[in-house]
């Protein structure tokens, strides 16, 4: 790691929680110093794109969604989503446990289904209030689950009911049979 790619990822690192910070620490530490630290790479090659990642969100059919009840406990459930413009749509009633969850605590993991190739978002769940987006959200959902959402529609374009959006702040690529050279992780600022 060079000495800019260092000082990058070090100004980065104040946006995260505690543990989180201690663990990004740590792996700066066994990237730069200079004994053999086992699993992390001594070079990029081998990691994978992010359009990787970006092919496996889009295509996805299910994904998995892990948020955190009130109490502390987790909670995690299958649901459909959309990738678009670089984040995770999706609907979920508001009266729903996820939905009261993100209400609470609006930080979320999202994962593909496909645990072979996986991809892991996790990030900060908005609602979306853009009505442009939504409609745009509602056809697209509709042809990739062959879904009617005319039921759902006026709720979701008058704000009624949200569409959640999940911005990634960190993702990682899981590729099974090349896992040992190529787990990749991608943090965005």
């Amino acid at each position: 790691m060079r000495s800019g790619e260092l000082m990058a990822t070090i100004l980065q690192i104040h946006k995260f929680k505690d543990r989180d910070r201690q663990l990004i620490l740590l792996a700066i530490d066994a990237a730069t110093s200079g004994k053999k630290k086992r699993g992390l790479p001594k070079s990029k090659k081998g990691l994978l794109p992010w359009k990787w990642a970006e092919d496996r969100l889009r295509k996805s059919r299910q994904y998995w969604i892990a948020t955190t009840r009130p109490d502390g406990r987790p909670h995690v459930m299958v649901i459909w989503a959309l990738w678009m413009d670089g984040a995770l749509y999706f609907s979920t009633g508001s009266k729903s446990r996820k939905a009261q969850n993100l209400a609470k605590n609006p930080y979320c993991t999202m994962c593909t289904e496909n645990a072979a190739e996986a991809v892991v978002v996790e990030g900060k769940v908005d609602t979306e209030n853009d009505v442009g987006l939504i409609r745009e959200f509602l056809n697209i959902y509709t042809k990739k689950y062959e879904w009617d959402m005319s039921d759902m529609a006026d709720d979701l374009l008058n704000l009624k009911e949200p569409v959640f959006r999940l911005r990634p702040t960190i993702a990682f690529g899981l590729a099974e049979k090349t896992f040992s050279k190529s787990a990749t992780r991608w943090i965005f600022t």
